[in-house]
C-alpha cells in the first residue's frame, strides 16, 4: 500500500500477544490492495511470536517497548500521514471491500465514521449478527445524547474510522489505556458522524477480551469501567470549555450508565439494593433520550433482578451479558430454572 497525498485512510494495528489472530487482521486489510489507504502494524513488546507472524506479512511494521494500547496506537498515528484513522484490534478482520466503502463517505465534514461490526468466536465461527445496530445517518445529532447521558450506542474500537484531530485528543488522556473513549463522545462536536447500517468487519469474542460471555462480570472489571465513565466525562467538559460550549453536560453520578453500572457492580459483590437506588435508576432511564423498547426491557431487567436472591441476581446479569441472542423466555429460564 502507498503513503502519498492522495492517502485517505490509515489503518493501524497494534499487537500484543495475538500469534493466533494478527495475520489475519493484516490480511482482511492487504487483501483489498488500496493506493488510497496505508496500513501500519505495531507490535506492543508481544512475548509470543507475534512478531515473526507479522514480519512474514511483509507490511510496514515497527516493534516497541510494552506500552499498553494507547501508546501503541499513538506510535502507530506518528508514522502515518491520512486525515481518517481506523484502529484495527489484532484480534479483528475487515470484510472484504469494506475499505472501498469506508473511503466513499469521508470528507473533511466528517470527524468520525461507524459501522456494525460481525461476532465472531475464536475459531472464526458467526457467533451473533451484526452489532450494534445502527441507523443510517450522516449528522450531529449525537450531541444531545452525550449531553443528556454521557454516551451514545457506537461499535467496539474495530467499528470506528476518526478524523486525525480527533485522534490527537488521546495525547491527553493519562486515566484509561483505550482509543475509543473519549474520542468517541467528542467526536459529534467536532463535525458530522456518519452511521452505516452494513457490518464492515468481524469482531472475535474469546478469553481473552473483556466481551460478554454469559458470565458474571468481574467486579474489577465493572469498576474500572465506572472510574473510566467519570475521568472521561471530565476529559470531555474540559474539551467543551475550549468551544465555549453553552449546554451542560451531564454529571457522571447522574447518568444512566453510571447508575446501571454501579446497580450491576452491587449485584456482582453480592451486595443488595434499595428499592430507593432502583427506582432513581429507572427514573433515570424513562427520562433518556432511549427508544421505549429498550426502556422497557430494562426496567424489566431492573425490577426482576433486584428482587431476586442474589444467586439467581447474578445470572440474571451474566445472561444480560450474553453474545447469543436474548429473549424473555431464555431469560426467566436462565434465572428462575434450579
Amino acid at each position: 500500500m502507498k503513503t502519498d497525498r492522495m492517502t485517505k485512510l490509515a489503518v493501524i494495528i497494534t499487537c500484543w500477544n495475538y500469534e493466533r489472530f494478527v495475520a489475519k487482521a493484516i490480511r482482511s486489510v492487504m487483501t483489498q490492495l488500496r493506493d488510497d489507504c496505508e496500513l501500519v502494524v505495531v507490535d506492543d513488546g508481544s512475548t509470543d511470536a507475534s512478531w515473526d507472524v507479522i514480519t512474514r506479512e511483509g507490511v510496514n511494521a515497527f516493534r516497541i517497548e510494552n506500552g499498553g494500547a494507547r501508546s501503541a496506537c499513538l506510535f502507530g498515528l506518528a508514522q502515518t500521514s491520512a486525515p481518517f484513522i481506523l484502529f484495527l484490534d489484532a484480534d479483528d478482520e475487515l470484510l472484504p471491500g469494506s475499505i472501498g466503502k469506508i473511503v466513499a463517505n469521508l470528507d473533511e465534514g466528517v470527524a468520525k465514521l461507524q459501522f456494525p461490526l460481525i461476532r465472531i468466536n475464536q475459531d472464526g465461527d458467526v457467533i451473533s449478527g451484526p452489532t450494534p445496530k445502527l441507523e443510517a445517518f450522516r449528522d450531529r445529532h449525537l450531541i444531545d445524547s452525550v449531553l443528556r447521558t454521557g454516551v451514545y450506542t457506537s461499535p467496539p474500537t474495530s467499528g470506528n474510522v476518526f478524523r486525525r484531530d480527533l485522534c490527537d485528543l488521546l495525547t491527553e488522556v493519562d486515566y484509561e489505556n483505550w482509543v475509543d473513549g473519549v474520542t468517541l463522545f467528542a467526536a459529534p462536536f467536532f463535525g458530522d458522524v456518519v452511521s452505516l447500517v452494513e457490518p464492515l468487519g468481524r469482531y472475535r469474542v474469546h478469553g481473552r477480551n473483556d466481551s460478554g460471555l454469559g458470565r458474571l462480570p468481574d467486579p474489577s472489571l465493572l469498576r474500572k469501567e465506572i472510574d473510566r465513565f467519570v475521568h472521561r466525562l471530565d476529559h470531555l467538559r474540559q474539551i467543551l470549555g475550549r468551544f465555549e460550549f453553552q449546554r451542560e453536560l451531564v454529571e457522571a453520578d447522574n447518568a444512566f450508565f453510571y447508575l446501571e453500572r454501579s446497580f450491576l457492580l452491587a449485584i456482582s459483590e453480592g451486595r443488595r439494593v434499595s428499592m430507593r437506588t432502583v427506582g432513581k435508576l429507572i427514573n433515570v432511564l424513562w427520562r433518556g433520550p432511549y427508544p421505549l423498547k429498550f426502556k422497557t426491557e430494562i426496567s424489566f431487567f431492573i425490577l426482576l433482578t433486584a428482587m431476586l436472591p442474589n444467586k439467581r441476581a447474578r445470572r440474571s446479569v451474566a445472561y444480560r451479558f450474553d453474545v447469543g441472542k436474548r429473549t424473555i423466555g431464555g431469560f426467566l429460564r436462565a434465572v428462575l430454572t434450579t
